[in-house]
């Protein structure tokens, strides 16, 4: 008796035990089933993340959605919904989703940007900007023909801003030609060299031609330009840097992959 005795002890002490440990780490129990506290930790993080102080408020009310969760995911296996070949796709697209942003996660606590990264593209940023802002007008047209007839009427003395209407840039034509204030950095390399060789209130006697057409360009006025200081832009250059680092990475697995 005392050796069957002394085996219900420990069979007795294990089951306990166990049931100890999974309660420990669960946070609530539905209709029998237990939520784990790591689905609420989950839950928690992404509120945090998006602003929300954690609080006693807020920790009952993951709790409750996680409650709500719970009774409708289990209505919808009693319906058997989890078994239709639609859910079932979309659960492994949600599930992959998850996957690749712990992974992107991972990727970018392994390849930290560097201050120095940082510094170079500032550098190399603010260089291609230049000191000087140019504020100019232009019509885009299909032909040199075109260009240059445009060219002939603002030489008899048309309005720029009438003639402008012509032109092929949906983005300008109605604001008559205006592009607003850029360096020259922001426009491809011919209509830059043409902008910047402009007076002020002078247009380009002949046609500038670049892969979107023919531009005649107009410069209205020009004034120095101030680069914003470092420590004011250097988190959204680290944060560019490393999409960039991203979508490098991403490419190269791309162009390892097998597919058939």
């Amino acid at each position: 008796m005392k050796l069957v005795s002394a085996r219900i002890a420990v069979a007795l002490a294990a089951v306990f035990g166990t049931t100890a440990a999974v309660a420990a780490n669960t946070i609530v129990t539905v209709n029998g089933e237990a939520i784990p506290q790591a689905r609420a930790d989950a839950l928690l993080a992404e509120q945090k993340a998006q602003g929300q102080p954690d609080s006693p408020q807020l920790q009952s009310a993951v709790k409750e959605e996680l409650v709500r969760r719970e009774v409708m995911a289990q209505e919808a296996r009693k319906a058997g919904l989890d078994k239709k070949a639609n859910v079932q796709a979309q659960m492994e697209l949600a599930k992959q989703a998850i996957l690749i942003r712990a992974y992107i996660q991972d990727f970018v606590a392994n390849n930290p940007v560097t201050d120095e990264a940082v510094r170079n593209a500032y550098d190399e940023i603010k260089g291609r900007a230049g000191d000087k802002e140019y504020k100019v007008r232009h019509i885009l047209v299909a032909s040199e023909d075109e260009a240059k007839a445009i060219i002939t009427k603002l030489q008899t003395g048309e309005k720029f801003e009438d003639l402008a209407a012509q032109s092929t840039d949906p983005g300008s034509k109605g604001k008559g030609g205006d592009l607003g204030w850029s360096n020259p950095g922001m426009f491809v390399k011919p209509f830059s060299d043409a902008m910047v060789k402009l007076d002020k209130g002078k247009f380009t006697g002949v046609p500038v031609k670049s892969d979107f057409g023919y531009h005649v360009i107009r410069l209205d006025d020009v004034r120095d330009l101030t680069a914003p200081p470092f420590d004011e832009v250097k988190g959204q250059l680290a944060q560019r840097i490393q999409q960039q680092q991203v979508e490098r990475h991403m490419l190269e697995l791309r162009s390892k992959a097998k597919v058939e």
